[in-house]
């Protein structure tokens, strides 16, 4: 049974960081692109960040630009989202996901084959 499991989440006031993680039981790992989502209260699932299953640029959507960086250990068969700068407008639930040998780009489009159950992420003002 395929797993992805995040955590990280939590209270931050506005201006701190914080690091989610997603351990997932897909396998082969290597052949997943991985990706974040979240969804705030009231608003459909955004795409956040994304990262390829092969070498390759990771994309991310322009308002997380330069504060979110999406980074992946094949060895831990894990998926970090390093989120610095953290403003009251990054409050959602945030959600792993994983497309099989999909790219960063159609990760986006939410061209998804397996969903985390989210973590809570509230940035106070």
């Amino acid at each position: 049974q395929v797993q992805l499991v995040e955590s990280g989440g939590g209270l931050v006031q506005a201006g701190g960081s914080l690091r989610l993680s997603c351990v997932a039981s897909i396998r082969p790992f290597t052949n997943y692109a991985l990706g974040w989502f979240r969804q705030a209260p009231g608003k459909e699932r955004e795409f956040v960040a994304a990262i390829p299953w092969t070498g390759g640029s990771s994309y991310y959507v322009d308002s997380v630009k330069g504060r979110f960086t999406i980074s992946r250990d094949n060895a831990k068969n894990t998926v970090y989202l390093e989120m610095n700068t953290l403003k009251p407008e990054d409050t959602a639930v945030y959600y792993c996901a994983a497309a099989f040998r999909t790219t960063a780009q159609a990760m986006a489009l939410m061209r998804i084959n397996y969903w985390g159950q989210g973590t809570q992420v509230i940035v106070s003002s």
